[in-house]
């Protein structure tokens, strides 16, 4: 058991969603998973979609998952999941490539 880090580095983007995707096994890992964005950055709708996604899976396998050191401004476009996202004062401070009038919303069920 225990909790499991991944940290994520380099830019998350629409071209690197598939690899972001294919780095976590939400079935093999503990009960508690944190993702950690310090060293990486959340570029564009693409990549918030890719994060709700990843946190559906791990909300499916039973697993708690939280993620951390993300922007106000992906706080604010990931508002459903916004029980997932630890607020820490060295979150970055960045805007993301999105239409702000459109909201991914996968997570906004039961939560």
């Amino acid at each position: 058991d225990g909790t499991k880090v991944y940290k994520i580095r380099g830019p998350l983007f629409f071209g690197s969603t598939e690899g972001f995707s294919e780095l976590f096994t939400p079935y093999e890992d503990p009960d508690t998973v944190v993702v950690d964005f310090a060293d990486s950055r959340v570029a564009d709708q693409s990549a918030l979609q890719a994060i709700e996604a990843l946190a559906l899976k791990y909300e499916e396998a039973g697993k708690r998952i939280q993620l951390r050191h993300l922007s106000k401004d992906c706080h604010y476009l990931l508002s459903k999941a916004g029980h997932l996202i630890v607020d820490s004062d060295d979150d970055p401070d960045y805007q993301i490539a999105v239409d702000y009038g459109v909201r991914t919303g996968i997570l906004s069920a039961g939560h």
